[in-house]
């Protein structure tokens, strides 16, 4: 039987010749017309201005000097979430401080982050879980009650939205990631989204190696030199041309996640109705963007067996994130406010499906298939 990978990135037809027009141009460093193209598309989809960088964690870290966050200062954020949300402000001698998640977006939980507030804190780092949005309205008052920044690790969240407000555009700064798992790809490449213009001149210093680069090559300065403090963190117009394919087939791209996510859903309504597992929820203020599709299984071993129940049919499903409170790395640099019972809990019954787009009908119904083969035995209550 042919294998199913958790993962295949998409193609969009143009990328090749994207590349090799790229070539022919000669310009294949930063900022020749795919990184301007890209940047031109997402401010328009996005309602702010974005710089292209060479990973999501580069915008992260982009957003952590931009800050101005540094030694002494603490930054909330779910530990719920990939190394890279905790890194960017270690790196810059900050404490990261992990909370719970709410139980039903899996999204930082709102109160536990207002509990996790002293003044030593210097911003909050919402994460939109699987292209579903956090509830900004709330984190967006509490942090402007507080005198906190808010920084959007929206890393999944390319065409999704809440409230109507694409997701990465409600605090002063948002960070999208363009890595080969995401909906929209350049297989590493990522992008800062700049919602504060007066940021917006040393956003650009930073990204360009602390130098006025960009002021020179718009004709703003007769030279270029080092100003601030910065580092490489420009895409190259290698991997913009690439991205440029990609964008241009987003919605596309995004319409077969969304039919694919559809489907999963309608067929384990009758397991999550019998308490044999549970299906992800979309609030109602949410448009989210089907990056992944994910189950709750009701205990650890009922997880684990699923997977490697599938693995051997040749099916790749995952688990996901370790949370980062218990990891060696945060023991070592963060702290934890309270104790954190949904993120451990639920971090150890969450099994992810394969979905992309390229997912035939006939490979999403063997998937489908095989999760109810695995007879799936209800329990009393899934939720916590």
């Amino acid at each position: 039987m042919a294998q199913l990978p958790f993962n295949r990135a998409a193609r969009a037809g143009g990328e090749q010749r994207n590349i090799d027009a790229a070539i022919e141009h000669g310009h294949l460093a930063a900022d020749g017309p795919f990184t301007n193209e890209c940047s031109a598309w997402l401010a328009d989809r996005l309602g702010s201005p974005v710089l292209l960088v060479h990973s999501c964690t580069a915008a992260l870290e982009m957003a952590a000097i931009l800050g101005g966050i540094g030694p002494g200062d603490e930054v909330i954020m779910p530990s719920y979430t990939f190394v890279s949300t905790a890194n960017a402000f270690v790196t810059k001698g900050a404490t990261p401080v992990f909370v719970d998640i709410d139980e039903s977006t899996l999204n930082i939980d709102v109160e536990a982050a207002e509990r996790a507030i002293t003044k030593r804190t210097k911003a909050i780092v919402p994460v939109h879980y699987a292209g579903v949005g956090c509830a900004m309205a709330e984190i967006c008052e509490l942090a402007t009650s507080r005198d906190v920044l808010v920084i959007e690790d929206a890393a999944q969240g390319l065409l999704a939205s809440v409230d109507g407000q694409p997701l990465g555009t409600s605090g002063v700064l948002g960070a999208l990631s363009f890595h080969e798992t995401k909906n929209v790809t350049c297989g590493e490449g990522g992008a800062l989204i700049v919602n504060d213009q007066d940021l917006m001149e040393r956003a650009e210093i930073i990204r360009e190696k602390g130098t006025d680069r960009s002021k020179f090559f718009r004709g703003q300065t007769d030279k270029y030199t080092w100003v601030d403090v910065g580092s490489s963190y420009a895409m190259s117009e290698l991997g913009a041309a690439f991205l440029a394919a990609q964008l241009n087939a987003a919605d596309h791209l995004t319409r077969r996640r969304l039919a694919i996510w559809d489907e999963y859903h309608a067929a384990f309504a009758d397991l999550e109705a019998s308490n044999a597992l549970r299906r992800p929820i979309v609030p109602e203020a949410c448009t989210h963007n089907a990056h992944m599709y994910y189950l709750l299984c009701n205990d650890e071993a009922q997880r684990d067996g699923l997977i490697r129940h599938l693995g051997e049919r040749g099916i790749g499903a995952v688990f996901h994130y370790i949370p980062l409170h218990s990891s060696p790395a945060g023991l070592r640099y963060g702290r934890v406010k309270g104790v954190l019972p949904v993120t451990e809990e639920l971090s150890k019954r969450l099994v992810r499906l394969p979905l992309w787009p390229d997912l035939n009908d006939a490979e999403v119904a063997r998937v489908i298939r095989e999760v109810r083969a695995f007879n799936l035995k209800p329990s009393g209550v899934v939720a916590l």
